[in-house]
């Protein structure tokens, strides 16, 4: 009769053998790929998409004008669909700051300024102008 306790040691290493080759490799380098690839598709199984989405972004632009025209040209606001939209107005005349689309609208003095703060929910390109005067002093666009 053979030992059975070379032929226990013979089936663990064969065991073990096996795992190995399963595994692909043996290291610390599969087991952080491993658990990496694990929290990534955690994630993506959580939010329903394959990207998780970030936060909204926030980014605040100071137009100023100056003799009731905007200083540099018309300003170009950019964002994305859900982005907070931030920018504010500092003027040398009063008059009143209207978004068209958005229909906001906010007065500001002589030698004062006002500020916007919204979030991005229409999709398209609108324009921001001195009301009274009807000049235009910045183009917002939003994508989706």
């Amino acid at each position: 009769m053979k030992n059975p306790i070379k032929i226990a040691v013979v089936l663990l290493a064969l065991a073990a053998s096996i795992v190995l080759v399963a595994c692909g490799s043996s290291g610390d380098e599969t087991t952080t790929e491993s658990a990496t690839t694990a929290q990534t598709t955690g994630k993506e199984a959580r939010s329903g998409y394959g990207k998780q989405k970030q936060a909204p972004a926030v980014t605040t632009t100071a137009i100023v004008v100056r003799d009731g025209e905007p200083v540099g040209g018309v300003r170009e606001l950019e964002y994305s669909a859900g982005d907070e939209v931030e920018f504010s107005v500092r003027s040398d005349v009063a008059d009143e700051i209207h978004l068209h689309g958005y229909d906001l609208s906010k007065d500001v003095a002589a030698g004062g300024s006002v500020s916007f703060s919204f979030p991005a929910e229409i999709e398209g390109i609108f324009e921001v102008e001195l009301e009274q005067r009807g000049t235009q002093i910045a183009e917002l666009r939003v994508n989706p």
